[in-house]
């Protein structure tokens, strides 16, 4: 499996992420959006995107890994969040950075869609992940 990232010349930056992904492969991967809820189903960082993005991320990941795939598989990241205002950016980085090096996260990231929803799964879920991964 090859996945190359990258941001062509002439493209808008900077961003925190690719724009760009090529990938090779003929396994695809789909997680469907994961939210920070423990394997038990309890709730996880009540009211702190920060810490929901976090958990969402390692779900993700629990879902790569049982894929045979990892976050350097994946072709596109695409986050839902609630009521989403520019001022929840900082939060939204934050948590990304908390798990960046524990899930080994590319750096940048694949190319993301961060898309704001006024609710979601359950009234105290903030954030929702969804990956698309290829493998040979």
């Amino acid at each position: 499996m090859a996945v190359r990232l990258s941001t062509p010349e002439g493209m808008f930056t900077p961003v925190p992420y690719h724009h760009v992904s090529v990938s090779t492969g003929t396994r695809h991967v789909h997680v469907a959006g994961q939210i920070a809820r423990d394997a038990d189903g309890n709730p996880v960082a009540p009211g702190d995107l920060a810490g929901q993005l976090a958990q969402a991320l390692r779900n993700t990941a629990r879902g790569l890994a049982g894929a045979g795939a990892t976050f350097a598989d994946v072709v596109r990241l695409r986050f839902y969040v609630t009521h989403w205002t520019p001022d929840k950016y900082p939060a939204f980085l934050e948590g990304i950075d908390r798990v960046a090096t524990e899930l080994a996260l590319p750096q940048p990231p694949p190319p993301l869609s961060a898309i704001g929803v006024d609710y979601l799964f359950e009234p105290d879920v903030l954030v929702e992940v969804e990956a698309y991964a290829i493998l040979d």
